[in-house]
């Protein structure tokens, strides 16, 4: 699809309130654009499905969000800070109810028909954070910078620090909370007006109207819906997608009241999903769990129906668009370079191979589009816009290039950290939209010089003071994902020296020793949710359940609950249940480098199986790192074991800290009760680790 074919669909779904069908939207996309109609109908199939903008009803209709939600009544639990100074933070309380284009500050709300009158409420940023966390805890920083310019100003002038103070959008809700006698406890059941403007109607209902039973039926079928949407969907492309299907997958039940907030239900009363890190983002999740990872750049910026070109560059694991491609190629003429072959290298990097029909189709495509750009490009106007678009080149190509350098290196993928092909793909696709963007503001500017031109004036200061607040943000963003990667750098490249050190040991010893006992092995058990691991040293003869044996002592629990182990991550298609009679060195020699084994049906941990270890003669199984004193087995699961640990360290959120010191003591009290009374968090004995170690296995062990 041309941009103004996918300008054209996004408007019909934006106003299409019924069921659908192609046929519906294709006309109506042609009507806009009808250029490229060959394929259009299955391009926009495809957009639909994959981009996930629609949800399918059948082979033959689909229905927009807007039709579905605008149908689909959702409640508010004001806080008890809401209720004392008499407002109400939209925040994210209307996601996934209101078009996702629309900021939480532009929402609309109604009571009895008349629109409620808005105020500012003026804090640190800290304090209104958690009114923003559903879309993400990384994303509530940039929800409370737009909500007003002094906000942006005050969030720019520092990028590695919070401002002091900002202000945000709020109800003035005090007439109605007096009016109608709030307390804590009752709830506003909100209808979606327009879901294309963000506009909603409030109600009251008391706390204790509805029956328990009938909240339990809801929160029964929201915790089908969020599992159903991660089995079905993976991690998705945001927190809002995940919740807009969870209300697909959640049925009819989820979609009525009596119901929970998604606040209450996601942050108080659900212990099977909750939020966990997705490279650097974050999304729900199983609790316990962790997202599966990637071993490649996943493309989250390409659109999917794939040009010639796009499909070229995509199958070489570099996820661009057509309009990325053109960011290239004008970069090229600000720079004034007309090398297509320099141009190429700088698209693909020289550590990716494009055979010669491949290479002839991109630079036969970078010429004819240039020739045609040169006609309307002049560096003179691109004077802003062009540094900015290098900086992003450069950082899109040192991306691209480090993943496939990883691929082609010698290093086992499995010393990786967690994530970090993930990682790289959302800077990849930041970055890549970023490009985009840039390009479309040169496009403003040459618009605005343009009309003034053609009235002989000049362009008015607020239009281009506007324009150039978006470049400032936009250089701040490739400052900010210049940092994210460079981090991602760091995190390689201590995981490249381990794994050499770990290499050069293993020569050294063979060196001094070529009747060296090679029938160890190095893994590392790590409780997923948590930040609790150990690595231990066992031998390669050792069976599964002396595996088992191993976690048990190094996690200082009692064998309780029914433990598997599978081989495969959580979410794979050939994930299957292994046999406790299995030795490691047969998992080993079948390839597998990564386990699960699940205790219980709350602890899940992560088995690594890393490089063998050179045994001394008198080698005994022993831990020999690791972080964090482990949980109480039966605790309730790792979402629980943090927010104890939360309640241990005085963590919780603002309104803990301003209205329930009390409680809050309390609740510490009776936490440290439940995890016992020698507990310390950051706290791992490994000394009496090893000494249960050798009390169940023995001084020396067999190879």
């Amino acid at each position: 699809m041309t941009p103004n074919q996918e300008e054209a669909l996004y408007k019909f779904l934006e106003t299409a309130s019924e069921p659908f069908t192609l046929e519906e939207v294709t006309a109506f996309v042609q009507t806009m654009d009808p250029s490229r109609a060959k394929k259009l109908r299955q391009e926009i199939a495809t957009y639909i499905d994959l981009r996930k903008t629609a949800f399918r009803l059948d082979n033959r209709q689909w229905l927009s969000r807007r039709g579905f939600f605008e149908k689909t009544p959702f409640v508010i639990s004001p806080t008890r800070l809401e209720l004392i100074n008499g407002i109400l933070i939209p925040g994210h309380r209307c996601v996934p109810f209101a078009n996702p284009a629309v900021l939480p500050h532009e929402y609309t709300f109604f009571w009895q028909g008349k629109q409620i009158p808005e105020t500012t409420s003026e804090g640190p940023p800290e304090d209104f954070y958690p009114f923003y966390a559903i879309f993400g805890d990384e994303f509530a920083p940039q929800y409370i910078a737009q909500d007003n310019p002094e906000n942006e100003s005050a969030f720019n002038c520092d990028p590695y620090e919070d401002p002091p103070e900002v202000s945000i959008h709020t109800l003035d809700m005090r007439n109605i909370f007096r009016e109608a006698a709030f307390v804590p406890g009752d709830r506003f059941v909100a209808r979606t007006r327009d879901w294309r403007e963000g506009r909603f109607d409030l109600e009251k209902v008391n706390k204790d109207t509805w029956a328990q039973a009938d909240l339990s039926a809801w929160f029964e079928a929201a915790e089908e819906g969020f599992e159903k949407s991660f089995t079905r969907l993976g991690p998705g492309v945001s927190t809002e997608e995940q919740i807009a299907f969870a209300y697909w997958y959640g049925g009819k039940r989820m979609r009525e009241i009596p119901a929970y907030s998604l606040e209450e239900f996601l942050n108080d009363k659900t212990d099977h999903i909750e939020m966990v890190p997705y490279g650097i983002e974050t999304r729900y999740w199983f609790a316990g769990k962790d997202i599966p990872d990637s071993k490649k750049l996943l493309g989250f910026a390409v659109p999917p129906d794939h040009t010639l070109v796009e499909e070229i560059l995509f199958n070489a694991d570099v996820p661009v668009s057509e309009y990325v491609i053109l960011a290239y190629i004008r970069d090229a003429l600000f720079r004034k370079e007309i090398n297509i072959d320099k141009i190429i290298n700088n698209i693909v990097p020289a550590s990716i191979r494009l055979d010669n029909t491949e290479r002839n189709i991109l630079a036969k495509y970078i010429f004819e589009a240039m020739k045609e750009l040169k006609e309307e490009y002049s560096p003179f106007f691109d004077q802003l816009t062009g540094p900015v678009r290098q900086r992003a080149c450069e950082l899109h190509n040192a991306v691209v290039d480090l993943a496939a350098g990883l691929h082609k290196g010698e290093m086992d993928l499995s010393w990786l950290p967690r994530h970090i092909f993930i990682s790289l793909s959302q800077i990849q696709g930041y970055t890549a939209n970023l490009l985009e963007n840039v390009d479309s503001l040169l496009e403003e500017f040459d618009l605005l010089r343009e009309e003034a031109l053609d009235s002989n004036s000049i362009p008015l200061s607020s239009e281009m003071e506007e324009r150039e607040a978006k470049l400032d943000a936009m250089e701040f963003s490739i400052d900010t994902l210049i940092d994210a990667f460079n981090d991602q750098k760091e995190m390689i490249n201590s995981a490249m020296n381990n794994f050499r050190l770990s290499n050069f040991t293993l020569v050294n010893n063979n060196a001094a020793n070529e009747n060296a006992n090679e029938n160890w092995q190095t893994a590392q058990i790590s409780i997923s949710g948590t930040d609790v691991w150990r690595r231990v040293i066992i031998p390669r003869s050792r069976t599964l359940a002396d595996l088992h044996n191993v976690i048990q002592v190094c996690m200082n629990w009692q064998d309780t609950f029914r433990h598997r182990f599978f081989a495969g991550g959580f979410g794979d298609i050939d994930r299957k249940e292994l046999d406790d009679k299995i030795k490691i060195r047969d998992i080993c020699e079948l390839g597998s480098v990564e386990l699960e084994y699940e205790y219980g049906n709350k602890w899940t941990i992560k088995v690594m199986l890393f490089s063998p270890h050179q045994a001394e003669k008198d080698e005994s199984i022993r831990c020999v790192a690791g972080n964090g004193a482990a949980p109480p087995e039966n605790i309730g699961g790792p979402l629980k074991f943090r927010k104890m640990l939360e309640a241990v360290t005085g963590g919780g959120d603002t309104e803990q800290r301003e209205t329930l010191r009390v409680i809050q003591r309390e609740t510490q009290q009776e936490t440290l009760r439940e995890l016992g009374p020698d507990f310390t968090p950051e706290l791992f004995d490994m000394e009496k680790c090893n000494r249960n170690l050798q009390i169940i296995f023995g001084q020396k062990n067999e190879n």
